[in-house]
């Protein structure tokens, strides 16, 4: 039995009583049962809030995920990792102040610099002018010397 029911049944069991509501007792008794009505209603409002409010963040919570898939899963979709159709190198960067992992593209390192999103520190990446690998094809003359390949 749920608080809903049980307040019912207390009713039931005062009403099959014939309680006289004119006496001291029969009213302090008819008072509480009331009391105790008003507060299971609103316990049962709470309830039903509370049930369409975890919907709705169960909601949000798949919306989120999608989000994360788009902004964090694999940007290619014809192949694996290890493919060679896509472009899209993404490169790691530890913040010497904060050690908070940074990902970065090509594009956003061809920047003087950035600053950290976790901290704020500001980050400026050195180029020296030597290819990457000794058997690269890329066509950047000066790759970045802090990248490193994103796992």
């Amino acid at each position: 039995m749920d608080i809903c029911e049980k307040i019912s049944y207390i009713k039931g069991l005062a009403e099959g009583l014939d309680l006289d509501v004119n006496t001291k007792e029969g009213k302090v008794l008819s008072a509480i049962i009331d009391l105790l009505g008003d507060i299971t209603e609103e316990i049962c409002e709470i309830e039903d809030g509370l049930d369409d409010m975890s919907e709705q963040l169960d909601a949000v919570d798949e919306d989120l995920s999608s989000v994360e898939d788009i902004i964090y899963g694999d940007d290619c979709d014809c192949c694996d990792d290890d493919c060679d159709c896509c472009d899209d190198e993404v490169y790691e960067v530890e913040c010497p102040n904060c050690h908070d992992i940074i990902y970065l593209d090509d594009e956003m390192l061809e920047e003087d610099g950035i600053d950290c999103p976790n901290c704020g520190t500001p980050l400026e990446f050195d180029f020296d002018g030597e290819c990457c690998e000794d058997d690269c094809d890329c066509e950047n003359e000066e790759p970045a010397e802090d990248k490193t390949d994103a796992e």
